[in-house]
């Protein structure tokens, strides 16, 4: 089962809306639909809450060390608490994904993202869960570094926080331990709209009569042999 949540992000009231705080946005939301609420902790350099569930205690925490040190705060709870690499799942924005999709995925590299590449060097393994939030690409590499430090537009913002909604939905098989359904439910589209059937107007009636008769009728003027 997922133990530890973490979502990634840049503290301070002139990020809290860009872009590349999607991790944050994310455990703001979990941590209302689990009931707790996030408190600084030194000890581990973060925003931490604990939640009792059915399956056991798990953490959730926000790094509030600057995206470019998570490691260190991700590391350092998850080494008291004794939380194995893939009992760890990181939220982050993710540039190759548009705003509006949502993937669940398991190891793998880091794709450049500085959270991501000081929590692999942190906890010294690639086997940790990543939600990637899609915010799209600028289009062009030197305008990365700005583009996530950017306010998204708002339709952009709404498909971010809908794709959220569909990871929260998943936190109980997360939970359950089983990843299987959660990356399914995860990863589903919604269902297009089928189509309006097709009226097809009703037969038109012939008016009474206006049947023709085709059998012959005797005639009754034939002369009599």
């Amino acid at each position: 089962m997922i133990r530890l949540f973490v979502g990634l992000g840049n503290p301070g009231p002139e990020y809290e809306d860009t872009r590349h705080n999607a991790g944050f946005w994310y455990i703001d939301d979990l941590a209302r639909r689990l009931k707790v609420t996030l408190q600084p902790d030194r000890a581990y350099h973060g925003l931490v809450a604990r939640a009792n569930t059915p399956q056991g205690p798990v953490w959730l925490l926000q790094p509030q060390t600057y995206m470019n040190l998570s490691g260190k705060s991700v590391a350092a709870l998850a080494r008291f608490f004794k939380i194995a690499p893939n009992e760890v799942l990181v939220a982050h924005d993710e540039l190759d994904l548009l705003p509006g999709q949502v993937k669940l995925k398991q190891s793998g590299g880091h794709g450049g993202h500085n959270g991501l590449k000081d929590i692999h060097s942190q906890l010294g393994s690639p086997d940790y869960w990543r939600l990637r939030l899609g915010i799209g690409h600028p289009g062009v590499k030197h305008e990365v570094a700005a583009y996530v430090l950017r306010k998204p537009p708002q339709a952009e913002r709404e498909a971010i926080f809908k794709c959220i909604g569909q990871a929260i939905d998943a936190t109980e098989l997360l939970l359950a331990g089983d990843t299987a359904k959660a990356t399914a439910l995860i990863h589903a589209q919604p269902q297009r709209p089928k189509p309006p059937r097709k009226v097809l107007p009703p037969a038109e009636a012939k008016p009474e009569g206006s049947a023709t008769n085709t059998t012959s009728a005797p005639n009754d003027d034939k002369p009599t042999s």
